[in-house]
């Protein structure tokens, strides 16, 4: 399966087991994404995600989202979402 970098984690907020994410491509509800650093490497499904506290089903290149995900991130995380 094919790797395509699709954003950088910007924050992480421990306790809510959130990630700030800027994206730099497209990114769907269910897509399944890898993130990926010095210490951290991951995969999961995208559960849900939101702009400004408001649910999307989407968001493209230039927005800011928030996911909950499965692990502990680190700013300058590389997120890569897998397809093909």
């Amino acid at each position: 399966m094919e790797e395509k970098e699709i954003g950088t984690v910007t924050h992480y907020f421990s306790h809510l087991g959130v990630a700030a994410i800027q994206l730099q491509g497209e990114l769907r509800v269910g897509d399944t994404i890898r993130i990926k650093g010095h210490t951290t490497d991951f995969q999961q499904s995208v559960e849900s995600m939101q702009i400004e506290h408001e649910f999307v089903q989407q968001a493209g290149a230039g927005q800011n989202i928030g996911i909950r995900v499965v692990e502990h991130t680190r700013e300058h995380d590389h997120v890569y979402k897998l397809v093909g």
